[in-house]
């Protein structure tokens, strides 16, 4: 037996890698996490039904959202206090912003509405024949948090979200605002 690899022999071998290797690892990185998280929530659901999966779900996600964020700021070097700027660059940098296609629209220092035009998790579950997550509840804490992490003065209103009728180009969408901010870009 070697002796023990430790988080920095870890990071060393990282360092190591070539751009691409690094891309790739990144992505796969990402849909581990996914997967996970999905077969967490079967499992939940398997054993205790949807209701109760759900709750789950949204008692993880109020207290993981805000680590991201956390983490996301700290590697940024960003504050608490940004905006809708630093609230629009800490989203570009999620895990599901690796596996999602998502934009922002409707861009200005007071408001932002972010739209996520296609879902792993809803698209995987349209290829298999089955109906929409409803995600909107679990969405409405993930998003809420996040955003009030990154600044708390942002509010969050989920504008569509499963189980809402969403109009074919989108999963979801949430409007960001800050009441009384300037509106300017």
């Amino acid at each position: 037996m070697g002796k023990p690899r430790t988080p920095e022999d870890a990071a060393a071998h990282l360092r190591s890698l070539d751009k691409e290797e690094l891309v790739r690892i990144l992505m796969d990185d990402a849909k581990n996490w996914l997967a996970h998280d999905g077969l967490w929530f079967q499992a939940v659901e398997g054993t205790h039904g949807m209701e109760a999966a759900i709750d789950a779900d949204r008692a993880a996600w109020e207290r993981f959202t805000v680590v991201e964020a956390k983490r996301i700021m700290e590697r940024l070097g960003l504050e608490p206090g940004g905006g809708i700027p630093a609230l629009l660059e800490c989203l570009r940098h999620r895990l599901y912003a690796r596996l999602n296609t998502q934009e922002a629209t409707e861009v200005s220092g007071a408001r932002a509405v972010f739209v996520m035009r296609d879902c792993r998790v809803q698209s995987a579950r349209r290829r298999k024949g089955l109906p929409d997550f409803p995600c909107k509840t679990v969405g409405i804490v993930e998003y809420g948090e996040f955003a009030r992490t990154v600044d708390p003065r942002i509010r969050t209103r989920c504008i569509a979200c499963p189980p809402d009728e969403h109009p074919a180009d989108l999963w979801c969408a949430w409007e960001f605002t800050i009441p009384g901010a300037e509106a300017s870009r």
